[in-house]
This record gives structure tokens, sequence and C-alpha cells, in this order.
């Protein structure tokens, strides 16, 4: 309460709270994006060998014609 009192008596607190808002979403998107995409998770890992294996087969198959 003490907080939206201040927001909206106070223009520079309501813009450091909204800055702040933006840098935790911009934190938590870069750290979903690490995660989801950082080659040490072994899911991820995983899904690459699998993306690589199956370009060898279409290759493979291509260079046999």
């Amino acid at each position: 309460m003490f907080v939206g009192y201040l927001i909206a008596t106070d223009e520079s607190v309501a813009y450091a709270v909204v800055l702040v808002s933006k840098i935790v979403k911009f934190q938590y998107e870069k750290t979903k994006w690490w995660v989801l995409h950082n080659p040490a998770n072994p899911v991820v890992k995983w899904l690459m060998w699998r993306r690589a294996l199956r370009l060898a087969k279409e290759l493979e198959k291509e260079f046999k014609k």
C-alpha cells in the first residue's frame, strides 16, 4: 500500500518501478534462453545430436543417388 502511494505521488518512483520490472523480465528471458540453448544441458545436447544424425542420414541418401 505504501509503495502504491509513492508510485501515485512521485513520478520518479513510478519510473523506477517500471525500469525494475523491465530488468526482471529481461533477466528471466535471458535465463530461459540460456537453459533452452546451453550445450551443457543434456536435453539440448541430445536434441543437437538428433538433428545432426537426421541431417547425416539425409545427406547419405542424397550421395547414394
